[in-house]
C-alpha cells in the first residue's frame, strides 16, 4: 500500500483489502486517521488529558483486537466512535462507583467511599496487596508512569522497548490490578 493509495482508499475498503494480509499497516493507517479525533472525544468526556490519552490507547487496542469482527453495518468511523464512547462511559461509571483519591506518593488508589475512613483504608490495602503480586517489571513500569509521571516515550526509551509495548504492558498491569482487586470484596457486611 503506497502513501498515495492510502489517502484514496476508504476505511472500509482498506479493511477489506489489507487487514488479512497487512494487518499492521492497515491498523497503523486507521490509527493515524482517527487517533486525534478519538482523543478529543475521550477528553470531552473525561476532562483529563492523561486519562484521555490512556483511554485512547486502550480503545485502539480494543479496536485492533476486534477489527476482524467489523461487519460494515455502519461506517468504520461510526463503529470506532461507538466503541470510544462506550469505553469512556464505562470508565466514568466505574470511577463513580470507585472514586479515585490522590495519595501522597502520587499513585491513584481506588477508594470504596471517600467519606468512610475504614473503607478507604481497606481499599488502599487491597490495591497495595494487588500491586505486590505484580512482577518487578510490571511494578517498574507503573512506577515510571504514575509515580514519576514519565511519558510513554520516555518509559520506552528508558526500558529499551517500543512505545506500543509499554502501552500494552501498562494496560495489562492495570487490568491485572483491577482483576486482583475485584476477586476480593472491598466491602464487609456490617
Amino acid at each position: 500500500m503506497t502513501p498515495s493509495k492510502i489517502t484514496l482508499v476508504s476505511d472500509e475498503e482498506m479493511i477489506r483489502q489489507y487487514f488479512s494480509n497487512q494487518p499492521e499497516q492497515c491498523f497503523e493507517t486507521l490509527y493515524k486517521r482517527y487517533v486525534n479525533k478519538v482523543y478529543r472525544r475521550c477528553l470531552s468526556m473525561v476532562k483529563d488529558p492523561l486519562k484521555a490519552e490512556d483511554f485512547t490507547h486502550d480503545i485502539f487496542l480494543k479496536v485492533f483486537n476486534k477489527l476482524n469482527a467489523f461487519q460494515e453495518r455502519s461506517n468504520f468511523s461510526t463503529w470506532l466512535y461507538s466503541i470510544a464512547f462506550n469505553y469512556c462511559a464505562d470508565q466514568i461509571r466505574l470511577a463513580k462507583r470507585l472514586p479515585m483519591m490522590r495519595m501522597e506518593d502520587g499513585f491513584d488508589y481506588a477508594a470504596a467511599d471517600t467519606s468512610d475512613e475504614q473503607l478507604r483504608e481497606e481499599a488502599i490495602q487491597l490495591v497495595s496487596r494487588a500491586i505486590e503480586k505484580l512482577s518487578d517489571s510490571e511494578k517498574a513500569l507503573l512506577h515510571f508512569k504514575y509515580e514519576d509521571g514519565m511519558s510513554i516515550a520516555k518509559i520506552a526509551y528508558a526500558c529499551s522497548l517500543k512505545e506500543s509495548t509499554v502501552k500494552m504492558r501498562l494496560k495489562r498491569s492495570r487490568e491485572k490490578i483491577h482483576r486482583l482487586c475485584t476477586e476480593q470484596p472491598v466491602y464487609r457486611h456490617r
